[in-house]
């Protein structure tokens, strides 16, 4: 006897087919084998009927599960989306394709930065109706940049160079589980931890990190801004600037396994390339526990950027005269072609009309800010920095410092610390995938990087 004999009887393939083979085997022990199979039929159709026996009732039971689990529904047709960008991997295109087939997705984007992620590719925007999906907002949830402008001119950087460098060295703190040995203060502390028991568990965790940046590609720099026209309320000209990239550290992390774990369990009739795509109503308990959590992450990785930009303003006594901040990895309910939707942003951040955002490149490449043109197929959305053009394993194997010095040295920048896997090889060339994205976005404003500090090598990075 084998599964085909089960499928034949009318099993449904899986481990379902296990179970009854192995039920099968106690079964010949007492019986032939063709009164096994009538047996195996019998409990099949009528599995309420055999649930105390001693021999099938763990079929049976399994049966009956099977039988009330919810059953994998696709859209007849994928949900309609827009690429922005050439030469995307495969495997990014693949995993936007496949958000689309969700029962729950309305339409989605892929900005030109896309590559690989878990569930929605980094880079995904994908839209749904009255659901959320935790790894299509990701693990660092509500990481974003913050850009400070100083009313320092930027022809003084040489001459405070020691100060600058030192003020990063003394004010800022890196590193997976890295945080302050005294812990700072800011209002977010006040806030409802209690809004979610992941949260409320996270609340010292989170007391400790506040103040603090993550690893892999995130940063603290200084830069040269350039304004070409009158823009921020600032004259044309050039300034100094801080420029910095973080998330919500350990206690966004706890918050993303947590329920992404949790909405994988609600939803296991997802075939295994959507089973990262599982989603929560934002009807049930879980999933209001889990918007309430995601906002709260949102507000303390702004006191994060926050707190670091206060430091450094204040360790080089410098006034702030202008800054820009947005956000990517978070769900924000928007209303787009007359319909109320979710509208997830995957390593991608608001362009609405109007909308000012940070946009990064490289360690040795310029950022830019950006005013956002509000595209209606773009889900109002623009790509959150340059993107990676190969894996970090992949960089780690192809880069050597010796080789990647003289490109810092060309353009001006000093490194304090950063990993191999963060060299601007690694990177896809910013000019490229600005050029694909005009028409989501307008460029006021060119930084480039000349102080930059990262997580040491070595780190595990939180993306």
């Amino acid at each position: 006897m084998n599964g085909r004999d089960i499928t034949a009887l009318g099993y449904r393939e899986g481990p379902i087919v296990g179970l009854a083979l192995r039920i099968a085997k106690r079964l010949k022990k007492r019986m032939p084998q063709e009164k096994v199979l009538d047996e195996l039929k019998a409990v099949l159709n009528e599995p309420q009927q055999y649930v105390s026996d001693p021999m099938v009732g763990e079929l049976a039971v399994a049966l009956i599960e099977e039988a009330n689990r919810p059953y994998w529904v696709e859209r007849e047709a994928p949900a309609p989306y827009q690429v922005w960008g050439e030469g995307i991997e495969k495997g990014a295109l693949d995993q936007m394709h496949n958000a689309t087939r969700l029962p729950v997705a309305v339409s989605g984007a892929l900005m030109p930065d896309a590559h690989q992620g878990y569930g929605l590719p980094i880079g995904g925007v994908l839209a749904t109706e009255n659901s959320v999906i935790p790894y299509a907002v990701g693990v660092d949830i509500a990481c974003r940049m913050k850009l400070s402008v100083f009313d320092i001119p930027a022809g003084e950087m040489k001459k405070l160079n020691d100060t600058l460098v030192n003020a990063l060295k003394r004010e800022t703190v890196f590193g997976t589980g890295a945080a302050h040995k005294r812990p700072l203060d800011h209002e977010v502390m006040e806030c409802d931890w209690s809004c979610s028991p992941v949260t409320k568990r996270a609340l010292e965790k989170a007391r400790g990190q506040l103040g603090t940046s993550g690893s892999g590609n995130h940063f603290v720099e200084f830069g040269v801004l350039t304004l070409d026209k009158s823009d921020l309320g600032l004259q044309p000209g050039e300034y100094l600037a801080l420029l910095s990239h973080s998330g919500s550290r350990g206690a966004g992390a706890m918050v993303a396994q947590h329920y992404s774990t949790l909405a994988r369990n609600l939803h296991k009739e997802l075939p295994p390339e959507l089973s990262y795509l599982a989603w929560l109503d934002l009807d049930s308990e879980a999933g209001q526990e889990y918007w309430a959590a995601m906002n709260l992450m949102g507000q303390y990785a702004s006191a994060n950027h926050a707190l670091i930009h206060q430091k450094v303003a204040r360790n080089i006594g410098a006034k702030v005269l202008a800054g820009v901040e947005n956000h990517h990895n978070f769900a924000w309910k928007e209303t787009h072609g007359e319909k109320d939707v979710v509208v997830h942003r995957k390593g991608a951040t608001p362009a609405g009309e109007g909308m000012l955002g940070v946009i990064p490149g490289s360690m040795a490449a310029p950022g830019f800010v950006v005013r956002g043109k509000g595209h209606a197929s773009s889900l109002d959305s623009a790509s959150h920095g340059a993107g990676r053009q190969m894996s970090r394993t992949a960089a780690r194997e192809k880069f050597r410092w010796n080789h990647v010095k003289p490109i810092l040295e060309a353009a001006g920048v000093q490194l304090l610390s950063a990993g191999l896997d963060e060299v601007p090889g690694a990177y896809k060339d910013i000019y490229s995938v600005m050029a694909a994205q005009s028409d989501l976005v307008e460029v006021i404003a060119r930084f480039d990087p000349k102080i930059v500090r990262m997580a040491d090598a070595g780190e595990k990075p939180e993306d």
